[in-house]
């Protein structure tokens, strides 16, 4: 009589079919009727612990639709377009694009036309913006402030449809997962419910069109935006599978920073996981895959810089642009790791810790790309985290990108151990920057100490932040495989230490 007021269902193997009457309630006392494929035996589970899995089978099967996202988007569209008009025509755009954490001598606006006037003089020693950006200033001079908001919308939207096309994924293996019953059944708390996964595209979007990060390096014009929304189309061709346009998109990342170089890897994995080509280099498949698309990468590259060549008639654009990013002959402060340390270094101590400080962006790829090469979407997300911390002119536009894909990671949250602390480091030292800054620059009642200690304390801040995502990630992959209550062999409870 239970069953027959809950539903009705038919269990067989490697299907679940849910059927339930028009007046039926959804559940009786608390309890919902949970069929898992493969298991004969119906069991009732209280739904405050348990997710209900039927739901979660069908909602791929069209039982359960999806509402539209699109008017929400388009809201949040419109709010973040009115946000930034507003402070393009206040007081504050001017104070904003000299702030140091916002803009860098990279991506500066005024460095850009700066860079764009030089070249008129054909003086190509002097600027340190790719040809391709300076020839770009000639054409959107004179409607910057458009062309600035609407990168940040075309980045918004990449992200967005990144992701959901990322949670299909996800949701579908995990489908897969419980019809062939692969977990154990004390971790079927962990799985992602259909109704948290819908919202998480628009929350990525929300929180790198709203994110204060991205307003004042939009209204600043900074030409991170352009580099953001260039590895946004990487990302969300990737994860539709387009091998070549991932490569070019990939091509123009690295051709404006060389940093997203290192995005290769986890790019190149998940292109090799969705055409199911193991990862073995005993596998003739993976090798030709990787040789192709290795091809197709230093092609696209190639054909960048020489259109580069072609328009300044030069090759001088090479050690101006990239020299100035490896060598970091300017140093402004900002809130990198560079500047103070080379301002107080020996000259001929300078190589060996350039060596060394640039080594940095490029010497977890390895070991990460190894430890991740089953979770490349991850993998990308700590590169790009990575790459914001380590590089060395980053800007606030560079911490928002990988601050963005934290909603994805929602279903982490309860394998954090340090977010609340963490949360409280990275605002105080926002709210100090610009403090620390007038006491030093301007009342004189400070020195550069002050300000590189809680410059080092924010970049501290978003390693433990990115380190305790990589832990709450590697733990549940280890409860999804091993089982959520750890059992020692007399039965008694175990705990989970990771190292």
């Amino acid at each position: 009589s239970l069953i027959s007021l809950t539903s009705v269902a038919f269990l067989l193997r490697g299907n679940c079919k849910h059927v339930r009457t028009k007046d039926s309630p959804p559940n009786i006392c608390g309890f919902n009727l949970i069929l898992v494929p493969d298991i004969k035996i119906c069991r009732l589970v209280n739904v405050k612990t348990v997710i209900p899995m039927v739901q979660l089978l069908n909602w791929r099967r069209g039982l359960f639709p999806q509402t539209k996202m699109a008017a929400p988007l388009t809201l949040v569209l419109i709010l973040s377009v009115t946000i930034r008009a507003v402070l393009f025509r206040s007081s504050l755009a001017e104070l904003i694009s000299e702030r140091v954490e916002v803009v860098s001598p990279l991506n500066a606006w005024k460095r850009g036309l700066f860079c764009y006037y030089v070249l008129q003089e054909n003086n190509i020693s002097l600027f340190f913006q790719t040809p391709l950006v300076i020839y770009l200033f000639h054409f959107v001079v004179d409607y910057a402030e458009i062309v600035f908001m609407i990168v940040d919308g075309i980045t918004a939207v990449a992200l967005y449809l990144a992701v959901q096309n990322y949670n299909k994924n996800v949701f579908r293996k995990q489908k897969y997962a419980l019809e062939a019953d692969r977990y154990p059944h004390d971790c079927l708390e962990l799985m992602r419910s259909p109704k948290e996964m819908h919202y998480i595209p628009l929350k990525v979007a929300m929180f790198y069109l709203l994110n204060p990060f991205t307003i004042l390096s939009c209204v600043a014009k900074s030409t991170c935006g352009l580099n953001n929304a260039v590895m946004a189309l990487f990302i969300l061709s990737t994860l539709k599978g387009s091998a070549l346009l991932s490569a070019i998109f990939l091509a123009l990342a690295t051709y404006q920073s060389i940093y997203p170089l290192t995005l290769f890897a986890p790019g190149l994995l998940f292109l090799l996981q969705r055409l199911y080509i193991p990862v073995n280099p005993c596998r003739s498949r993976f090798w030709f895959f990787t040789v192709q698309y290795s091809v197709m990468f230093i092609g696209s590259l190639l054909v960048i810089v020489c259109l580069s060549f072609f328009l300044l008639g030069s090759w001088d654009f090479i050690p101006s642009v990239y020299g100035f990013i490896l060598s970091v002959p300017d140093l402004t402060p900002n809130i990198g790791l560079f500047w103070y340390f080379f301002a107080e270094m020996f000259e001929h101590f300078r190589f060996f810790f350039i060596c060394v400080f640039q080594i940095n962006v490029f010497f977890y790829t390895i070991p990460l790309s190894v430890k991740l090469k089953e979770h490349p979407v991850f993998l990308i997300f700590m590169q790009i985290a990575i790459i914001s911390i380590f590089k060395s002119y980053p800007t606030v536009g560079d911490i928002a990108l990988y601050m963005a894909f934290l909603p994805v990671w929602s279903h982490l949250y309860r394998f954090l151990r340090n977010i609340f602390l963490v949360s409280c480091v990275l605002l105080a030292c926002t709210a100090l920057f610009p403090v620390l800054w007038h006491l030093w620059i301007y009342a004189g009642s400070a020195n550069s100490n002050f300000y590189y200690a809680i410059t080092l304390l924010f970049n501290v801040g978003q390693i433990l932040l990115v380190s305790d995502y990589f832990y709450a990630y590697l733990r549940r992959e280890h409860h999804l495989s091993q089982g959520l209550y750890l059992r020692r062999k007399d039965g008694s409870e175990a705990t989970l230490v990771l190292k």
